[in-house]
C-alpha cells in the first residue's frame, strides 16, 4: 500500500513541477516577444516532456546495465511518443465535445504544425529502421542516431525563424496567469521567470527519479513486464503534463498552443529520445515496440493528412483514440 502512495506523490510532484515550468515558459514567451508556435512547439512542448525524458534517461544511467532498468528506459522513449500521438490527442477532442461541433474544424496556426509532424515522422521512420540494423555495424546506428539529433536542431532553426512573422500576423504569445512567484511578492523580472523554470526543473528531475524508483517495485508486484509497463503505465503519467495543458489550452480555444503543445512534443520525442535509445540500449525489434512503432505513426501521419485535406476536424481525432485502443487490445489480450 505504501509503495501506491509514493507512486502518487510522485506523480503528483512531476505534475506540480510541470505546472510551474509551463506557466514561467508563458511568461518567457510573452517576456521574448515570440509566436505561440515557439512557445507551444518549442517551450511548452520540451518542458511539458521533460518528465518522459528524464525517466528513460535516469532509468538507463541509474540501472547501470539492468535488464529491468533498461527495458522501462526503452519502453518510456517509445512509450512516450505512442501516447501523444494517440491518447493525448483525442482527449482534445472530448474536451471540447459540447462547445464544437463535430464537423467543426479546429484552428491552429498550419505551418508549425505540418513542420512538427514533418519532422517527427521522418526521424520516426528511422528510429523504427535501426532497429533492424545489427549492432555488428555501430557505424550505421551511430549515423541514424546523428542524423535524428541533427533534424531536431534543424528543426528548432525552421522553427525561431517563423517567429517574427508569425508575431506580425497576431500570433504573439501571451501568458493567462500570473507568474507563480509573482503571487509570492516578487517582481516578474527575466531573471525571476528563469529562476522559477530553474527550480521547477530541479524538481522533475528529483520527482522523475522517485518515479523510477516505484516502478521498479510496481513491476514485479502487478506481474507486468517492465517493458510493458513502461510502455502503457508510465507514459499515461509522464504524459499528464502535455494532456493537461493541451486540453486547458483547447477549451479557451487557442488551437495553436494545445497542439503545438503535443506535436512539439512528438517533434523532440521522436528525435533526440530515440537516438539516445539506439546509443545506449540493445535497441531490437520487440513485437510489442513495433506494434507501438506503427501505430504511433499511424496517429501521426493521420494528423498530418488531415492537414493536408483541410485541417483537422474535431472528430477525427476519435481516429487517433481508436489506434490507442487496438494497441491495448494486441499487448493485453492472453
Amino acid at each position: 500500500m505504501m509503495i501506491w502512495l509514493l507512486l502518487l506523490i510522485w506523480l503528483l510532484l512531476i505534475l506540480l513541477a510541470a505546472e510551474i515550468f509551463v506557466n514561467a515558459l508563458e511568461h518567457l514567451g510573452e517576456k521574448l516577444g515570440i509566436s505561440e508556435g515557439v512557445t507551444g512547439s518549442i517551450f511548452a512542448a520540451i518542458g511539458t516532456a521533460l518528465p518522459e525524458t528524464l525517466v528513460p534517461l535516469i532509468a538507463i544511467f541509474g540501472g547501470h546495465g539492468n535488464q529491468d532498468a533498461t527495458e522501462i528506459g526503452t519502453g518510456a522513449i517509445l512509450g512516450a511518443p505512442l501516447m501523444l500521438s494517440t491518447l493525448s490527442v483525442s482527449l482534445m477532442g472530448l474536451a471540447v465535445l459540447r462547445k464544437r461541433k463535430l464537423t467543426e474544424r479546429f484552428q491552429p496556426e498550419p505551418s508549425g504544425l505540418k513542420r512538427d509532424l514533418n519532422v517527427f515522422l521522418a526521424a520516426f521512420i528511422i528510429a523504427s529502421a535501426s532497429m533492424f540494423v545489427p549492432h555488428d555495424n555501430p557505424a550505421i546506428r551511430a549515423a541514424m542516431a546523428f542524423t535524428m539529433v541533427l533534424m531536431y536542431f534543424i528543426y528548432l532553426m525552421l522553427t525561431l525563424k517563423a517567429s517574427s512573422a508569425l508575431v506580425n500576423d497576431g500570433h504573439a504569445t501571451e501568458a493567462d496567469s500570473v507568474l507563480w512567484l509573482a503571487r509570492l511578492g516578487f517582481s516578474p523580472h527575466l531573471w525571476i521567470i528563469l529562476l522559477q523554470l530553474a527550480g521547477a526543473l530541479a524538481l522533475l528531475a528529483a520527482s522523475a527519479n522517485g518515479f523510477i524508483h516505484a516502478i521498479h517495485t510496481i513491476a514485479p508486484i502487478l506481474g507486468i513486464n517492465p517493458l510493458l509497463l513502461s510502455l502503457l503505465i508510465v507514459p499515461i503519467a509522464t504524459e499528464l503534463p502535455e494532456k493537461i495543458n493541451s486540453i486547458v489550452w483547447i477549451r479557451r480555444n487557442k488551437d495553436t498552443l494545445a497542439f503545438g503543445n503535443i506535436t512539439g512534443a512528438l517533434a523532440f520525442q521522436g528525435t533526440l529520445l530515440p537516438a539516445i535509445g539506439i546509443g545506449l540500449t540493445p535497441w531490437t525489434a520487440q513485437p510489442a515496440l513495433l506494434t507501438g512503432l506503427l501505430i504511433t505513426l499511424g496517429g501521426a501521419a493521420w494528423l498530418r493528412l488531415c492537414l493536408a485535406t483541410g485541417g483537422i476536424r474535431v472528430w477525427q481525432l476519435s481516429i487517433n483514440g481508436g489506434l490507442y485502443l487496438l494497441y491495448l487490445g494486441l499487448n493485453l489480450t492472453p
